[in-house]
């Protein structure tokens, strides 16, 4: 209608014909490039799988081991201990193999040796003595086993100990048994 062919010219055509090859190296080159990136990023996926497997077996080893040494602490950890109290035990069982030839004073004598020695190593280990004697009162470190009213004592604080406390590092292991002072009653003070 205005003149125009409605079929391209040859010009036209052959144009339209470069254009469509154009696209179809286009999209060629393109999926070249989408393959040589998937290529790339398959690659850097299996490196990446093959690292988490490395890693996941090295904990796997590494819990198996601690468990194996936590294991042998455990069944190990009183050994140091344990040999220090054969020279305790050593010392006992000197005592009893002389004892007929013994006297009093050579039976305390040993005993005190021996009661130094055991002392001495639970030292080494930590072990301290609780003997409050005279000390207030501490139900954090102390059992109260009797209140006992006294006039020589200050209230509250301790009288006698039955028997000593021990704390491990500070750990209390036993609490002293101890007798607790108590303030004197107002017809004993009259008296």
């Amino acid at each position: 209608m205005n003149g125009q062919p409605d079929h391209p010219t040859g010009d036209d055509a052959d144009h339209e014909e470069v254009a469509a090859q154009d696209d179809t190296v286009a999209e060629a080159a393109n999926t070249e490039v989408v393959e040589d990136a998937l290529t790339v990023a398959q690659a850097k996926a299996d490196e990446n799988w093959n690292k988490y497997l490395r890693t996941a077996a090295e904990l796997e080893n590494v819990r198996k081991r601690a468990a194996r040494d936590v294991e042998k602490a455990h069944k190990f950890s009183l050994e140091r201990i344990v040999a220090d109290l054969l020279e305790v035990r050593d010392s006992l069982e000197m005592a009893l193999s002389t004892g007929d030839q013994s006297t009093i004073e050579n039976l305390r004598e040993g005993n005190e040796t021996t009661l130094k020695l055991l002392a001495a190593v639970m030292q080494r280990y930590g072990v301290e003595d609780i003997d409050p004697l005279g000390e207030p009162f501490d139900p954090n470190r102390h059992e109260a086993m009797t209140m006992q009213p006294s006039t020589d004592a200050e209230p509250d604080s301790v009288l006698t100990v039955f028997q000593k406390g021990y704390a491990l590092n500070g750990r209390l292991l036993r609490p002293a048994r101890v007798v607790v002072a108590a303030a004197p009653s107002k017809g004993a003070e009259k008296a």
